[in-house]
């Protein structure tokens, strides 16, 4: 849910606010929320962190918090916030493909078939623009998918790392190498001008991704760490149906019945390719 509510703040701010200085900003203020109880935890940590874990999970931090979120957000410049919830929904099964690729998962044909259902109720969310001719070009919705595939890409190598240290000091430590990533690449924007210049309206929605973000992704990486990341994604279904109403309420974009259908179908899909088998029926005593 906070996925889709920071969806519809971003494509709310994006305008005033350019893709990768939104992105910088989100996760300063996420770090600073998170670095008082990453310092307290650290100080119960008895092993030293070797600089190959320190690089890894830098780096990660950076595809998940970096990457991520910059390609999101230049996608939301050009795709309307329910449509990129819908998008961005395929997480969770490209979560399941990556780890299957990795031997983590194992793909059966239900998995297979919550694939396909899913895939289509995303096409079916982008038939109208197909049937417009899409003048416009895809880079957004390429954006958007892109983000989802680096995302499930981190959430598959997390686990090792994340079962190794506590969690509050790497979520931590992982936001701000994405800060620090995203500070430099961020110059093309002139992002220290963007700063400046933000009206306080701006800077309200943006402390609400900041905070809601440091405090969702400690969750998420907790949950990572307790749970698969095929269990923990597919929570992510909830992020187009929370965008997709908040878009409505908040933005006035249009909900049409053809958007529900295809929520309807990646919502069955992700059922589908989640599930668990069902157990055996034990023989009755006697």
């Amino acid at each position: 849910m906070q996925v889709g509510a920071a969806i519809v703040a971003s494509r709310f701010v994006v305008a005033e606010v350019p893709p990768l200085t939104l992105a910088m900003l989100r996760y300063a203020i996420g770090f600073l929320c998170l670095l008082p109880f990453a310092l307290h935890a650290l100080g119960g940590l008895r092993v030293a962190v070797p600089r190959r874990d320190l690089a890894a999970m830098a780096a990660l931090g950076i595809g998940q918090f970096g990457i991520l979120i910059a390609l999101l957000n230049w996608g939301l410049q050009t795709v309307a916030a329910a449509p990129a919830a819908m998008i961005f929904s395929l997480f969770p099964l490209l979560t399941l493909l990556l780890a299957a690729a990795l031997g983590r998962e194992h793909v059966t044909p239900r998995l297979l078939a919550g694939v396909l259902v899913s895939i289509a109720g995303v096409a079916l969310a982008l038939l109208p623009k197909v049937q417009a001719g899409h003048g416009t070009g895809w880079s957004g919705e390429l954006a958007v998918l892109a983000s989802a595939a680096v995302g499930a890409l981190c959430s598959v190598l997390y686990r090792p790392y994340l079962q190794r240290y506590p969690t509050v000091p790497v979520s931590a430590f992982a936001m701000l190498a994405s800060v620090a990533f995203l500070a430099v690449i961020a110059f093309r924007e002139d992002w220290p001008a963007q700063i400046a210049t933000l009206r306080p309206a701006a800077w309200g929605v943006v402390a609400f991704i900041g905070l809601s973000s440091g405090i969702g992704y400690f969750w998420w990486l907790y949950a990572l760490k307790h749970e698969s990341p095929t269990r923990v994604t597919v929570f992510l279904a909830l992020n187009p149906v929370t965008a997709a109403l908040l878009g409505t309420l908040l933005l006035r974009e249009p909900l049409p019945a053809l958007l529900l259908a295809a929520m309807a179908l990646i919502a069955l899909g992700l059922w589908l390719a989640t599930r668990a088998p069902a157990a055996k029926r034990q023989p009755a005593p006697g």
